[in-house]
């Protein structure tokens, strides 16, 4: 994955905040909506495409584009940092392969051993009964 060629491919669009803030809101657009088109996209693999489509189905719209918006911070600047920031990360987790667990055998060894110490154990808790006097 190239971080760079895929952030040349994102689209930003800068809106007014909502809610309260006073005069700045509805001055400023500060609020920033980045879009990206994962089937447009050139930066990325056909294999990794279809691993973010399945990975991050539920972030994507219905015609496969992540829309992301940020509205922390009163700068549109900083929140365009923040947002870009956010979709790497988005990304990098959608790419994500786990490894593949093997499955292994349990050792005769270690098997004894507990057989052994339950034994013990048994044993142990026998001695500690009352006699049988009868």
């Amino acid at each position: 994955m190239d971080s760079d060629k895929i952030i040349s491919e994102l689209a930003f669009k800068a809106v007014r905040s909502s809610g309260a803030g006073g005069q700045n809101v509805n001055k400023v657009s500060s609020k920033v909506v980045l879009s990206f088109d994962l089937n447009a996209s050139e930066a990325l693999s056909a294999e990794e495409k279809l691993l973010l489509q399945t990975n991050i189905a539920a972030r994507l719209t219905s015609e496969n584009v992540l829309i992301l918006n940020c509205d922390e911070d009163r700068s549109q600047l900083k929140n365009k940092e923040i947002v870009v920031k956010r979709f790497l990360e988005i990304i990098k987790k959608g790419l994500f392969v786990p490894k593949v667990r093997k499955a292994t055998k349990i050792p005769k060894s270690v098997i004894k051993k507990r057989i052994k110490d339950k034994k013990n154990v048994s044993d142990l808790k026998q001695s500690r009964r009352k006699p049988n006097l009868e």
